[in-house]
């Protein structure tokens, strides 16, 4: 699935705009690039955020990991907002994560200015790369 596809899905009817929007707001609520990633890895899945951080393959994650390493008040806004429940938000978050943070670390490593603080527009043009 493609990663707008995949933003449409997460910004329910709202399509890819609202998809980012969802996005940058979960990303804001769970402290930008460097504060999700570290709830990811200090919830065991360090070995996963690597890869999407690295150059090679990016390895999965759950809806289920997504619900235990995230603000939970920060998922349950973004499935009301989008007319989901926890559960598929989740899902659909555990698919858009790899890419976007594999996205935003291009170089591999994670960047000195969080791209998900710039706005809708940086985060249109980091998506459209």
């Amino acid at each position: 699935m493609a990663l707008n596809d995949m933003l449409a899905k997460l910004g329910g009817q709202e399509g890819q705009e609202g998809g980012l929007g969802a996005l940058s707001k979960l990303m804001s609520s769970n402290g930008g690039l460097d504060g999700l990633t570290s709830k990811l890895t200090r919830s065991g899945l360090g070995t996963q955020v690597q890869s999407w951080i690295g150059q090679g393959k990016n390895e999965p994650v759950s809806g289920q990991q997504v619900q235990q390493a995230l603000d939970m008040n920060s998922v349950n806004q973004l499935a009301q907002q989008t007319g989901q429940t926890p559960e598929q938000a989740s899902a659909r978050i555990a698919q858009v994560l790899p890419e976007m943070v594999s996205q935003a670390t291009p170089q591999g490593q994670m960047p000195r200015e969080d791209p998900f603080s710039k706005g809708i527009a940086a985060l249109k043009q980091m998506v459209s790369r």
